[in-house]
């Protein structure tokens, strides 16, 4: 009889989970329900599990709405009809077209017409008109009083009750963006959407037995259901399962001796070991389209890394899909693929920025759109973002809400505060938009639409209306093709090399860079800065520490960098046993049996599982999903509290003390949140070695690609600072050298005309183009003449030092500029085959000094080129030590002036603010301070900028940092250009 469900997937709209909605169901003994969000079917599958669990049947629906108004609702009478919705959904919302006032003609569905929009005469054989129990008194003056058969009771669910009515009215004036005061009847649902005991709804219809009998008809043909224990992705790569498991053994031998030579015994039977695995589960076909992906972005020349537990697998090492190898590094397969895995395994596959979206694209079209897709993700309301949200629609100001989100434990004794915080309780964790996860793709046997309805973000590709968590209930596993700036600057930095050496590297001789003394020298030194993840001031402080030097050790550094690790103290005591390997005790025989490769501390998320199987006696199976849960991969809190009560149980059992218990137990909680699979750890390492032998052989090169790239941790300047300190030569934008992108000459670095604020793209890119059509520019005339600027952009360019060749000053540039141009003169759209000649002024004697460049390039480029910031300083002072000479002064109190480059915040047990602070000195050598909450209080930090350093050198491991007790903000120049 409830043939018009809504969920909270009906977007700020519906109040209920689909958990909570069966829920209710089953409280008041309903045996049958039909879930329509609206435009989605996101739900369905979660829906269709918990009415199972609740003995009940369910069925699939979709109620199509326009502008907020109900136009039709499919219900679908078996999966085919289902497809049928979510095909008919798909295709709208693929090709952006509106939805039709009519239904189309559905084989496997029915359609329900609000009550009023259709006569019975309208209506196909599959098509009725839901009538609601207090529209039974417009019956008798209806066309439909004589055909009720083409009725049918109609009771939407929305919400709960009148707390969930009050919650719905919130959400629908978020959703509107207006306060809830101008919220209209149309925007809302009925106040009376909530569960009717089933015997009352029946009652309400007593005088229209007709109606009751064509609903429960209409109940009785439909169902739904689904397999969640198949795989459902592309099921062959060939066609046929035994030639997949031929290709696949194939390819794997061929790679084995391409990777190990053919006489490698351990190799052979590791790789025959995971073929049969692999063929057993079911997954051969999996490898073979990730191989295929890997084989046309090889023949594309593009990079790539193969990260995540799949670089586990000797296979995925020989088919190129990965480049670490799991032998040398001891990575045993069964973490990727085991009988016993709770989850489908996955690739993650990273690929350059610039080249992802090709890839996808080869993706969509070997597969075809019918079959493939963007993994969907659901972005909820959180938060502060719950508070500002519910702030606007009461229509407080900014200052108020700012109050409320800062403030959020106070004692407010406003009415309409203590309501907004009462609504976000019941609505934190909502969805609010469907998104589209970082990198995940399905590749499906069946149409998708089997399965959900496909959205069209602004991305371009289908996209799944649910998120991981659903596709991995029904049985897909995604292929996550990722985009990194890391493989952007190690494939740009070859070409870069190619193009200014005329030497041309080969960036995949991983084994050569692992021994390289130049690159062992750098990781040494903590010279990391533009490499790949091993670049921020922790992880520069973590090698220094370790001193660390060779590949197995940065494995594990790039692993207890993690959040968390550091936290729990672990971190420190990983380094202190790794330094003192006979001066530690092991916390039980099991952690030296399991651990010793770490010295008994959790590292790896390989290492959650050994303690959780053999310390606690957890199963693999339970082991993987207590780690996925902590990782918040997993959605079962039942399922999670379950095994941590096992947890605590079987270590009872073995007659482990309860201090021992928990501190091992806190240990895994430290790290299974946060650490990396050793496989991860490892593909990432080996990009950091590939960065590492470009930086310490190429560093000018190195670093312009570095800059070109974005996206690193540090600001432009920084990496600007860091090409200076390995001999760069640094220049403004030049018309007559520098390219759309920042470009490297010999030793001559000439930043690209990208990083000039206001600067217009299309100018920027056009200027190199003509220079090379064209050759040198060899006046402002010619310039304009040429490529149509226009006064504004003139004025850019000369700022900023563009046209610095002509040997003239700015100020004389710029009259010259005002007597060419004038404002509103339009850009010159064709070149005159003769320039037609030009007045020239004789003009006073202008000067232009290095403070003034410095000021425009800081307005225009964010950062000085023509001198530094520590140039600018009134002060001659440049601190009693530099960087360098830090270790050498440990336990004194010092004096010290930096630029500050980068803060850490960090809250303290006390609930106290912390900073870590980085600054580099006038030499360009970093150095690290930290501020203690008092010592912040007093001398707090002022922005960006340059500062006077106090404080007591202290040092940790060998690596030294400064404990501030005064800091002050130091004046620079003041700008000439206004006098």
């Amino acid at each position: 009889m409830y043939l018009n469900c809504h969920t909270y997937f009906s977007l700020r709209y519906g109040t209920l989970s689909p958990e909570e909605l069966v829920q209710l169901a089953a409280s008041l003994k309903v045996n049958t329900l039909i879930l329509t969000d609206i435009n989605n079917s996101t739900g369905i599958l979660d829906f269709v599990k918990a009415c199972r669990e609740k003995d009940i049947t369910p069925i699939a629906g979709i109620e199509f709405r326009r502008n907020n108004r109900p136009f039709y609702t499919g219900i679908a009478t078996n999966n085919e009809g289902f497809r049928e919705l979510n095909s008919f959904l798909t295709h709208h919302n693929l090709t952006k077209k509106t939805l039709p006032d009519i239904a189309p003609f559905f084989k496997h569905c029915y359609v329900i017409y609000p009550f009023g929009t259709r006569t019975p005469e309208q209506l196909n054989d599959n098509e009725y008109a839901g009538i609601r129990h207090r529209e039974l008194t417009r019956l008798i003056s209806s066309p439909f009083h004589n055909r009720q058969d083409k009725l049918v009771v109609w009771q939407p669910i929305t919400f709960r009750n009148r707390a969930g009515y009050d919650l719905h009215r919130h959400l629908r004036a978020i959703d509107n963006n207006i306060l809830l005061s101008q919220l209209q009847p149309h925007d809302l649902a009925s106040e009376t959407e909530w569960f009717v005991a089933p015997d009352k709804l029946k009652a309400a219809f007593n005088d229209y037995p007709q109606i009751i009998q064509t609903t429960q008809q209409l109940i009785k043909n439909c169902s739904i259901n689904f397999d969640f224990t198949s795989v459902k992705n592309k099921q062959t790569f060939t066609g046929s399962r035994a030639d997949d498991r031929l290709l696949l053994e194939k390819l794997a031998f061929e790679g084995m001796i391409y990777r190990y030579g053919s006489q490698n015994r351990t190799a052979r039977e590791r790789v025959e070991k995971e073929l049969d695995i692999i063929n057993n589960l079911g997954f051969a076909a999996y490898f073979l389209i990730t191989w295929d992906m890997i084989r046309y972005s090889l023949s594309r020349k593009f990079y790539h890394v193969g990260r995540g537990s799949g670089a586990n697998s000797v296979v995925a090492y020989c088919l190129k899909i990965t480049d670490v190898d799991p032998i040398e590094l001891n990575l045993y397969f069964e973490r990727f693929l085991n009988p016993k895995r709770t989850s489908p395994p996955d690739f993650d596959i990273d690929y350059s920025w610039r080249e992802r979206e090709e890839v996808q694209d080869y993706l969509f079209k070997r597969y075809g759109k019918e079959h493939t897709a963007l993994l969907g993700a659901m972005s909820t309301f959180q938060g502060k973002s719950i508070i500002r949200e519910l702030g606007k629609v009461y229509g407080l100001p900014k200052e108020e809400i700012d109050q409320l989100t800062e403030h959020p434990q106070g004692k407010y004794q406003d009415s309409v505060a203590k309501k907004i915080f009462t609504i976000g309780a019941m609505m934190n964790n909502f969805p609010n938009l469907r998104t589209i996860h970082a990198g995940g793709i399905l590749i499906s046997e069946e149409p998708l639409t089997c399965y959900t309805a496909l959205d069209m973000p602004p991305k371009g590709f289908p996209t799944t209306q649910w998120d991981m968590y659903v596709a991995e209930d029904i049985g897909f596993e995604k292929l996550d093709i990722l985009s990194q700036r890391g493989i952007g600057h190690i494939k740009e930095c070859a070409e870069i090399v190619l193009k200014n050496r005329s030497v041309n590297i080969d960036v995949h001789q991983v084994d050569a860079f692992k021994k390289d003394k130049l690159v062992k020298d750098l990781l040494r030194r903590g010279e990391t800065i533009g490499c790949f993840y091993i670049e921020s001031p922790a992880m520069h402080g973590l090698l220094k520490k370790l001193h660390c030097d060779n590949y197995l050790t940065l494995v594990a550094a790039s692993s207890i960098i993690r959040p968390g690790v550091a936290k729990s103290g672990m971190m420190r005591e990983y380094i202190f046993r790794y330094h003192n390997p006979d001066k530690f005790t092991y916390l039980h025989p099991v952690m030296k049996e399991q651990l010793k490769e770490t010295y008994g501390v959790m590292v790896y998320q390989e290492d959650v599982l050994k303690v959780c199987h053999h310390f606690a006696g957890l199963d693999l199976a339970d082991a993987d999903v207590l780690r996925r849960a902590m990782s918040g991969k997993y959605r079962s809190k039942k399922e999670f509290q379950r095994i941590v009560d096992k947890f605590f149980e079987n270590c009872k059992t073995k007659g482990y003390p309860d201090n021992l218990t928990k501190e091992v137990w806190r240990q895994i909680e430290s790290f299974a949140g946060y650490s990396f699979s050793k496989a991860h750890s490892a593909s990432y390492a080996v990009e950091s070695f590939q960065s590492l032998y470009l930086k310490a052989h190429y560093p000018r090169e190195f670093m312009v690609a570095v800059i070109n790239n974005f996206g690193g941790f540090y600001h432009t300047s920084v990496y600007v600072n860091e090409a200076r300190r390995w001999g760069a030569v640094i220049h403004p934008p030049c018309v007559n050298h520098s390219a759309f992108l920042t470009s490297i000459i010999g030793t001559d670095l000439y930043l690209g005309f990208i990083h000039i604020q206001n600067i217009e793209k299309q100018l920027a890119k056009q200027i190199p183009q003509e220079r090379a059509f064209r050759g040198d520019f060899v006046s402002l005339d010619d310039f304009i003449q040429r490529t149509g600027a226009g006064r504004e952009q003139m004025i850019l360019l000369i700022r900023i030092g563009a046209f610095r060749f002509l040997q003239k000053t700015k100020a004389e540039l710029l009259w010259e500029v005002h007597m060419l141009l004038s404002q509103n003169e339009p850009k010159v759209e064709t070149q005159p085959l003769f320039a037609p000649p030009r007045k020239h002024y004789q003009l006073p004697e202008l000067i232009q000094g290095t403070v003034e460049d410095a000021y425009d390039e800081m307005e225009l480029l964010g950062f000085p080129v023509s001198c530094t910031m520590f140039d600018l300083l009134q002060t001659k002072f440049r601190g009693a030590l530099t960087a360098g000479e830090l270790n050498k002064h440990i336990g004194k109190r010092v004096r010290m002036i930096g630029q500050l480059v980068t803060i850490k915040y960090v809250r303290t047990v006390r609930k106290e603010t912390m900073h870590f602070a980085t600054f580099f000195d006038h030499q360009g050598e970093f150095f690290d301070t930290t501020h203690f909450p008092p010592s912040l209080r007093a001398y707090p930090f002022k922005g960006y900028g340059m500062y006077l350093i106090l404080g007591k050198i202290v040092e940790e491991f060998g690596f030294p940092s400064i404990e501030v007790e005064k800091m002050a903000k130091l004046p620079i120049m003041p700008d000439p250009r206004g006098s």
